[in-house]
């Protein structure tokens, strides 16, 4: 009956991964997109769990503060992958890329994504951080060499992904895969109960 009387909740993700608008549309929602533009590289936290959760708020505060999200519910993500206790977002390079999978390969690592959903029509928000951790295989030098040469590994966190050409080199995770991907489902469904909007409503 609710759904007669009461408009859906207009729905913004403040990221230009097309990976999270995927998950979100195969999840029934339909959210619009507008990029929120925060510099990366001039955040820091203490630790790579953090960094992630500053970097979903920072997102998500930047596009909810502009007048065309007015009204909506803006969700904010960022992932890192945590080695040794560093975090890993994009690479830098081909170089870099390639580095970092000789450093990943035969090891597991915590791949750390924030999430962050402000109510702009209130000015609540809710954030937590969803860690999955993956255990990577071990590829050839020849087979790191292929991926890189893709360009795939530079546009997402780690230099891999779960749903992308690398993930033959991924033996397992222990976790939400869609948290590897870039958005834990389960978590934005808690983090929307909190606001008292159950994901439910949001369905197209």
């Amino acid at each position: 009956m609710s759904r007669m009387t009461d408009p859906r909740r207009r729905l913004v993700l403040a990221s230009a991964s097309p990976a999270r608008l995927g998950l979100l549309r195969q999840a029934g929602l339909t959210p619009e997109v507008i990029v929120s533009g925060v510099d990366e590289d001039a955040v820091t936290a203490p630790t790579p769990g953090e960094l992630a959760l500053v970097l979903a708020e920072a997102k998500a505060a930047s596009v909810a503060a502009r007048p065309e999200a007015a009204g909506a519910l803006v969700i904010g993500c960022d992932s890192v992958l945590e080695l040794d206790g560093q975090a890993l977002g994009k690479p830098a390079d081909a170089e870099d890329a390639t580095a970092r999978w000789k450093a990943m390969r035969g090891r597991s690592g915590i791949l750390q994504t924030g999430h962050c959903v402000i109510d702009t029509a209130t000015g609540r928000r809710a954030c937590a951080t969803a860690s999955t951790t993956v255990r990577f295989g071990e590829p050839t030098d020849a087979e790191i060499a292929a991926y890189v040469a893709t360009g795939e590994p530079l546009h997402v966190a780690g230099a891999f992904t779960l749903d992308g050409r690398s993930a033959p080199f991924v033996d397992g995770i222990d976790g939400d895969p869609g948290n590897v991907i870039g958005l834990s489902l389960p978590l934005l469904r808690r983090l929307l109960g909190e606001l008292d909007t159950p994901i439910t409503a949001l369905w197209a």
